[in-house]
């Protein structure tokens, strides 16, 4: 886990004066909870919730330091202490039914009949 190396790095006595943290949303989060509790300045990459790039979908909204910001357009790097993570893994769950539903009649091609009593296709 990344949270430990750093714990461990720490412990051993070494010093930061900023913590640069891209992955997956909750490791980001948790990265920043360690890195606020030992005062380390954190910058994260909101990449992860971004669909369009353009500021167009507003897919990519959340919220930092009670803000409402969009990634694509005002990031996508922010202040990780001040990021609602919560609210922006939700948002990352908004497409994956859509999602699923086509990759499955993508895999499934000519032979996808709505089976999933979902497509209605």
């Amino acid at each position: 886990m990344v949270t430990k190396c750093l714990q461990d790095l720490i412990d051993e006595g070494h010093s930061y004066d900023l913590c640069i943290a891209i992955g997956p949303m909750i490791m980001m989060k948790f990265v920043c909870k360690l890195t606020q509790e030992l005062n380390i300045p954190t910058i994260v990459s909101m990449n992860p919730i971004m669909v369009d790039g353009t500021g167009m979908c507003g897919a990519c909204r959340l919220t930092v330091g009670g803000e409402v910001k969009f990634a694509c357009v005002d990031g996508p790097e922010f202040d990780g202490h001040k990021v609602d993570f919560d609210q922006a893994m939700n948002r990352m769950k908004q497409y994956k039914t859509e999602e699923g539903r086509l990759l499955l009649k993508m895999q499934e091609g000519d032979t996808h009949h709505g089976g999933c009593g979902n497509c209605n296709d």
